[in-house]
């Protein structure tokens, strides 16, 4: 659920933070899951990516459906093969208090669907561009059904 959600008067739009935007009940998975399980989970849940964390909540890196397809591409068992062989590492990332107009920007120039938000290094949540939009219209709105 998003906490944008529970916006319930006319707010100024960019007064709006990653925090508030963001989705926080998030799946991930662990660096051991095999690339059939996050391929299970990517299609169950009609997600395009799945953050990979460690015990302790911290992000560690990102696995897309364009990665498991990968692997099928080269011929090899998704079974066999956990997502810290195919997570991507570098992410782009934002806190929990990264102003919308930033969000946007990130989103914007690094061609970004969704980007993991964190909060004293550990993820709480991802950020997508529908989200942002939903904060807009919410924050925006001129009468309350």
């Amino acid at each position: 659920m998003r906490r944008s959600e529970y916006i319930t008067e006319k707010r100024d739009f960019g007064d709006l933070t990653a925090g508030v935007l963001m989705e926080q009940d998030i799946l991930s998975c662990k660096t051991d899951d095999s690339a059939r399980h996050i391929a299970s989970q990517l299609t169950k849940y009609s997600i395009g990516s799945l953050p990979v964390v460690d015990d302790q909540g911290r992000l560690v890196g990102l696995v897309s459906e364009f990665d498991v397809l990968k692997v099928l591409m080269d011929g090899r068992k998704p079974e066999e093969i956990k997502a810290e062989a195919v997570m991507t590492k570098s992410l782009k990332v934002v806190q929990e208090d990264t102003p919308v107009m930033d969000v946007i920007k990130l989103l914007e120039t690094e061609h970004l669907i969704r980007v993991p938000v964190l909060k004293d290094g550990k993820l709480v949540g991802i950020v997508a561009r529908r989200d942002v939009l939903f904060g807009y219209i919410k924050a925006t709105a001129l009468y309350w059904p």
